[in-house]
């Protein structure tokens, strides 16, 4: 009777707390199960626990079981996501390089704090505000973090220059720094313009007519739109580049959900480009925004699309502020070609690390070398008006397709690559010559630059010294112009032509961009 009467307490307490709980939660007039646990675990729970910090494991949480490009973003890092699509950001405005766990500046931007302040290119940073960076093993970002601040404020660096131990202290207003989305746009043959930019930011639209412009007055005709690597962005200068290339009526793209409407974007037909000769390339890496314009292209019949199969990505996201200076990153429709499919890659919601490991599915299916390796799915099959078959369900499909190139690469130039020893080279001879690198201001004074020096064979003995030889003697040789590629580029990119020069000469064994550019002549 004893036990019963207890075991009767137990179950008769329980029923009560159940009774209790239902009058909690309509005094505190939630009625959704998760308003409802936070209020109680607030309100009832053994000992205090901030709300906001559960919020922080909750809703990530929640979050994840979702699409896998839905995403919370915390206050402390949505700021440094923004910047780049912003096109803009509070810095000192340099570029560096930690190759010697110092920070070299290679590059001051024009104008900028920096170069008011009297910082110049082949500066060695050596303390920020009177704490030793150099030689600490600092991370990149965190010297970023040390450099960067709100503009108006003040940062003294300790910078040593022409291979001086003395220490010139320079004090650096912060300022507003543009943040390029385009990394490069130059002649890269004949009456061919390139055009490359690694995301679509607020500024892109305006930094590609203004290129566009200038290449146009240079002489180019047509023009390659590389968009590989490009992970995306801004739908909006993806939709305004496409208009500028197609006729009046045609359509860009659209986009639905379950609580957005159908929305169809359509070109106005006063874009600048309409009859232009256009190769868009694309990679694994061309996602989102680079897939909304590639897929305007090539559906519209308007240009070939080169390279190989884009990433597909077919979600539409909006960001969505919290008070607390966070953000959630929700998808909030699908977008579609103009012919109506959807790239989107199949995804299971909560199982972002399977999707995203899809690339490396990719590579181990032999998909990047081989075109035969590519499974379509004959469900989802397309026709453009002019007859050209097209796919949805899995990224763009190139018109072209470009293997990924590994057959020049030798076990030498494997060596050297592994070493880093290339870029190495190309920053020490870029430090002994740093007065005539930084007067270099035309592709003519590189040529003449690069034509004084002896880099192969200086490059050959200088991997020799680093413990990289070659088994035979034409090794080196099998290689060379792969590497003179490299070299030439490294260097080029430390001079007032920035990634111009890293591309034009990149472009030669670039077996996609050469492919792009024999395309454009047959037109």
């Amino acid at each position: 009777m004893v036990v019963a009467a207890a075991l009767l307490g137990v179950v008769g307490g329980v029923i009560l707390e159940r009774q209790t709980i239902s009058t909690v939660g309509s005094r505190l007039g939630v009625n959704d199960k998760l308003s409802f646990t936070m209020n109680l675990i607030e309100n009832k729970y053994v000992d205090n626990i901030a709300r906001d910090s559960l919020l922080e494991l909750v809703v990530p949480a929640l979050i994840n079981k979702l699409d896998p490009h839905s995403s919370y973003i915390p206050a402390a890092e949505l700021t440094e996501k923004n910047e780049p699509l912003q096109g803009k950001f509070d810095g000192i405005g340099v570029m560096f390089n930690m190759l010697t766990d110092t920070v070299l500046v290679t590059n001051v931007i024009s104008g900028g704090p920096s170069d008011k302040a009297g910082v110049v290119a082949g500066d060695r940073i050596i303390t920020v505000n009177d704490s030793v960076i150099a030689g600490r093993k600092i991370p990149s970002d965190e010297v970023v973090k040390k450099l960067k601040g709100t503009r108006g404020t003040k940062v003294t660096i300790g910078v040593q220059r022409n291979g001086s131990n003395e220490l010139a202290r320079i004090t650096i207003t912060r300022g507003v720094i543009p943040m390029k989305s385009l990394d490069a746009a130059f002649v890269i043959a004949d009456t061919v313009g390139y055009i490359k930019f690694s995301r679509f930011a607020a500024t892109t639209y305006k930094e590609l007519m203004e290129a566009m412009a200038v290449l146009t007055k240079d002489g180019a005709k047509r023009f390659v739109v590389d968009l590989r690597g490009n992970g995306g962005g801004y739908m909006e200068p993806a939709i305004l580049i496409a208009n500028e290339f197609l006729e009046k009526g045609q359509k860009i793209v659209y986009t639905e959900g379950a609580h957005s409407r159908r929305l169809d974007q359509y070109a106005d037909g006063s874009g600048k480009y309409k009859s232009v000769p256009l190769v868009v390339m694309i990679d694994e890496g061309s996602a989102s925004a680079s897939e909304i314009l590639a897929g305007a292209i090539q559906d519209n019949d308007r240009g070939l699309v080169v390279g190989r199969r884009s990433f597909g990505k077919g979600l539409v996201q909006e960001q969505i502020d919290y008070p607390d200076g966070s953000a959630l990153l929700m998808t909030i429709a699908h977008y579609y070609t103009p012919v109506g499919r959807s790239i989107q890659k199949p995804y299971k919601m909560g199982e972002s690390d399977e999707y995203f490991m899809e690339l490396y599915q990719r590579a181990a299916h032999d998909e990047l070398f081989s075109v035969d390796s590519i499974k379509q799915n004959e469900k989802l099959k397309f026709v453009t008006s002019k007859g050209r078959v097209v796919y949805g369900g899995g990224g763009i499909m190139p018109d072209e397709f470009v293997p990924l190139d590994t057959a020049g690469v030798n076990g030498y130039f494997r060596k050297v690559f592994a070493k880093n020893l290339i870029f190495r080279y190309a920053t020490k001879v870029v430090e002994e010559n740093r007065p005539a690198i930084n007067k270099i201001d035309s592709f003519a004074a590189l040529e003449r630059f690069l034509a004084s020096k002896n880099l192969f064979y200086d490059f050959v003995n200088y991997a020799s010294k680093s413990g990289v030889q070659p088994d035979r003697a034409a090794d080196a040789e099998e290689v060379k112009s792969l590497i003179m590629g490299q070299i030439k580029g490294y260097i080029g990119r430390n001079t007032l032509l920035e990634d111009n020069a890293l591309y034009f000469y990149f472009h030669p064994v670039d077996k996609t961009a050469v492919r792009a550019v024999e395309l454009l002549r047959k037109e």
